[in-house]
């Protein structure tokens, strides 16, 4: 017994048999899986793969059909109250009242979980310094940037000091630099103690901040684990990309070499690029052959067979 406690405690969220139906259509089909305290963990698939009604589920928001869902040891459907006090969320859309400026965002968010005004100010304050806002403060929503909005949002969604973030496509359409700065922000929450669950559609966003993540597709949950394990797990080390013709994918098959067949291009997956590269060049008539790291986006492509799309 008390081996099991110890071990429930280490758990942030925990989903059992976890199904959502929609009259006859199966969004969500009997998925298990454990978030720890503490970590970043991801959730990617193509649209329709059943991430986002799962997160809606957790976030207590969309009620699940069957199966159990538990947020911090608490039951998703008899403790929603509790569970929602205890969570920040990030949505993928720029919601935030355009009637009001920055710190008044954040103010009247903070009545929501009946933070008092001097406590409320001292937080806003603070998470503005935290995501660089002080300046921005008394500005009006509509005058801020899409990076901006974005930090404001997230500034928003720490308001109430969660233990479990939530964040639904946190960068979605910001340029490199911004997206780097909320990365850093994200890792800093991290090291704070707080629990982030992240579904993305950028795999190097994934690869980056993810300590480990799930891959779904058609509602089922088709493979889980840290991304460096699922790359050498799937792909390997390195990819050889060359021109799909019939010519290559005969040398391929004859020589029962790994690859993945695309529109245009054939991914080969090599322990020792360097000998496959030579072997190829050799043995295939191609006019182009690109050798590089393998991906987190490689093993998608391979488990999925779809491209990740906004």
């Amino acid at each position: 017994m008390k081996k099991s406690l110890i071990s429930n405690m280490s758990i942030a969220i925990s989903a059992e048999d976890l199904t959502k139906q929609f009259d006859d259509f199966l969004a969500v089909d009997h998925i298990n899986f454990q978030i720890n305290r503490n970590e970043i963990f991801g959730f990617l698939g193509p649209n329709g793969a059943g991430k986002t009604t799962t997160m809606k589920m957790i976030q207590c928001v969309s009620p699940k059909t069957s199966g159990s869902l538990m947020v911090n040891g608490l039951d998703v459907e008899k403790d929603s109250r509790s569970v929602k006090n205890i969570l920040g969320i990030v949505p993928q859309e720029n919601n935030l009242d355009p009637d009001f400026s920055v710190l008044k965002n954040l103010l009247v968010y903070a009545r929501y979980y009946n933070i008092s005004k001097e406590e409320a100010e001292r937080r806003a304050l603070e998470q503005l310094d935290f995501l660089q806002l002080n300046e921005k403060k008394d500005t009006m929503i509509d005058k801020l940037s899409g990076g901006m909005k974005r930090r404001v949002i997230l500034a928003r969604a720490l308001i109430n000091k969660p233990r479990i973030l939530i964040l639904d496509e946190p960068t979605t359409g910001l340029d490199p630099q911004a997206r780097h700065m909320i990365w850093d922000k994200i890792l800093s929450l991290k090291k704070e103690g707080v629990t982030v669950v992240l579904t993305t559609h950028y795999m190097e966003e994934a690869s980056q901040l993810c300590d480990r993540l799930v891959i779904m597709d058609l509602g089922k949950i088709i493979e889980e684990g840290s991304p460096q394990k699922l790359i050498q797990k799937h792909v390997g080390s390195h990819v050889v990309e060359v021109d799909n013709t019939p010519a290559v994918m005969k040398c391929l098959t004859e020589d029962g070499d790994k690859y993945e067949e695309f529109a245009n291009r054939v991914h080969v997956f090599a322990a020792e690029p360097e000998e496959l590269t030579s072997k190829l060049m050799k043995r295939c008539d191609f006019d182009k052959v690109t050798v590089r790291q393998a991906s987190l986006e490689d093993v998608f492509l391979k488990l999925t067979k779809k491209v990740l799309r906004d």
